[in-house]
């Protein structure tokens, strides 16, 4: 069994809002199979699936509002869809065989 444990970012006052990145999780029950392949299918584009109805993202504000526009459009009255915008300082830990989610942070100079 693997065990992981990642500080994902740290929450820096001083950044400012448009460029803060969030850790975003959306976990959902969606009944008919061809909305929730769809759904699946759009979040897709936001993050990585870490298991059959959870995503985790990193995301900016802007993507974040994106993401939240998006997801009235592709459920119905019987899904439920449950997003968790983790701010300050997310802690993860991990068991399995799903990679830890890692940001990525590119310098031009």
């Amino acid at each position: 069994m693997i065990h992981s444990t990642n500080r994902i970012f740290l929450f820096d006052e001083f950044i400012a809002e448009e460029r803060r990145k969030y850790l975003v999780v959306v976990i959902y029950d969606i009944v008919d199979n061809r909305r929730r392949a769809a759904f699946a299918k759009y979040l897709k584009g936001f993050g990585v699936r870490v298991q059959k109805s959870a995503f985790e993202c990193i995301l900016p504000d802007a993507k974040y509002q994106k993401l939240l526009k998006g997801i009235p459009k592709l459920i119905d009255k019987e899904d439920q869809v449950r997003v968790y915008k983790l701010t300050s300082n997310a802690d993860i830990r991990a068991w399995g065989t799903v990679e830890l989610l890692e940001e990525e942070e590119v310098v031009i100079l």
